[in-house]
């Protein structure tokens, strides 16, 4: 009763506001409603440019596609980040808090890193710094390459399916086993969990969603209840037996000085674990599917493998595996000459701005070598960009690279599917054929 009923507050009556307002045109409902613009978002950005408004007004909110707006939203100290649900009307807001369960943690209400400000965030992230730190990361590095030729190796001895023309779905086979095998190694999750750890990313991302079906809510749902009771066993183990893994630092640094509780210390690392991944599985796809549709700029690539860190720039500027982010103004202020009230909304489309051709000359050209591909906002901005940044580059750069020096010749091999998520972009399937193998460069 109260699972259905938190589903009608927080996402039937989004539904319901959107499939009516999505009909008028509403910019904002037609993000969830209109299955068009989830099939062609570029040419919902364009639309969206073609009106001249850097602020455009929606019926619940406001939206930008501005890189210049939403690069001052997302670091100016007016506007702050939402937790799922607060900006409803307030006998919703006390129904929706009564009829959730408390036990199970939601990346998009606090505890949760991406749902608080500070002086909790402040804590939260100097917790999580102090183990997650750039050298830290840097050290990183040779055990991606090592994972990723672990994992090419496999395919090329036709290891995953036994298929003898070498097509496999590579988001299955290697996009989403690098960055858990990764994320796994630094979190302390031996390898037989990471099979159960994808399951549960995979049923939870659309959690970032808003306007989600029944059937939807209610997979989310076992995916945050089942992640969440294998996280509290994780972390109790690893309390037991700390190592030296950066999950294990992690608690040592709660115990000592930053005193998190144990609702604290489940949030910050669930969320730290599956953004450790998720979007790095998108990356990897995407840049997979980018290089095969563009083969010029993969020779260039192959004539020039110092171009392959700004290359990940580029894709993740013109495919952003995060789509969209949001802030709600703390007061009544002006932005690009609107005056936004306290309370209101401005929903950031990160996408759309990192297409801007007042930013990005030529947006919709793919070009490893452009020289100002890393002004994206792919990884948003201010106290809230990515704290797994540097880590996700890392792993796209090696893993991009390694996979086409051992699969040169590689081709796509069918239209592939899109995840079914709106806040998240990338292949939930993509069937390519390999081609022969070669060997690393060492």
């Amino acid at each position: 009763m109260r699972e259905r009923l938190h589903w009608l507050v927080m996402h039937g009556t989004v539904r319901g506001f959107a499939a009516r307002a999505a009909r008028r045109g509403d910019p904002q409902a037609r993000m969830i409603a209109d299955p068009a613009v989830r099939a062609d978002p570029l040419a919902f950005f364009e639309e969206l440019r073609a009106r001249g408004e850097p602020v455009i007004r929606c019926g619940l909110s406001y939206l930008t596609v501005d890189h210049a707006v939403a690069h001052e939203v997302l670091r100016s100290d007016d506007f702050r980040v939402i937790s799922l649900g607060s900006n409803l009307p307030a006998p919703l807001v006390r129904l929706a808090h009564w009829s959730r369960d408390k036990e199970v943690l939601h990346p998009l209400q606090p505890p949760s890193l991406l749902a608080v400000e500070p002086p909790e965030h402040t804590r939260y992230r100097k917790t999580v710094s102090s183990v997650f730190t750039g050298r830290a990361v840097n050290s990183l590095r040779e055990g991606v390459e090592r994972t990723a030729a672990e994992l090419l190796g496999d395919l090329a001895a036709g290891r995953p399916d036994g298929s003898p023309d070498g097509v496999v779905d590579v988001v299955d086979t290697y996009c989403s086993q690098l960055p858990v095998s990764v994320i796994s190694d630094i979190l302390g999750v031996p390898p037989s969990e990471r099979a159960r750890v994808l399951q549960f990313g995979e049923l939870a991302a659309p959690s970032l969603d808003v306007g989600l079906s029944w059937s939807q809510y209610r997979r989310v749902n076992r995916g945050l209840v089942g992640f969440n009771a294998w996280l509290a066993e994780h972390l109790s183990g690893l309390r037991a037996a700390t190592g030296d893994d950066l999950m294990s630092q992690l608690i040592r640094a709660s115990d000592g000085g930053t005193h998190l509780s144990d609702l604290e210390l489940r949030a910050i690392a669930g969320l730290v674990l599956a953004a450790g991944f998720e979007t790095t599985v998108n990356l990897l796809g995407n840049g997979i599917r980018m290089l095969i549709d563009h083969p010029d700029q993969l020779e260039r690539l192959q004539g020039d493998p110092g171009l392959w860190p700004n290359a990940v720039e580029e894709m993740l500027r013109l495919d952003s595996p995060v789509q969209l982010s949001a802030r709600t103004a703390r007061t009544d202020t002006e932005l690009a000459g609107r005056t936004i009230r306290a309370g209101e909304t401005v929903v950031v489309y990160l996408a759309a701005a990192n297409r801007d051709p007042a930013v990005f000359a030529d947006p919709d050209v793919f070009d490893v070598g452009r020289d100002n591909a890393a002004r994206h906002l792919a990884f948003s901005g201010g106290r809230h960009f990515c704290l797994g940044a540097a880590l996700a580059r890392a792993e796209g750069e090696a893993g991009l690279r390694m996979f086409f020096e051992r699969f040169p010749d590689v081709r796509s091999a069918g239209v592939g599917t899109r995840r079914d998520t709106r806040v998240l972009r990338g292949w939930s399937r993509l069937p390519v054929q390999l081609g022969p193998a070669r060997s690393l460069v060492s």
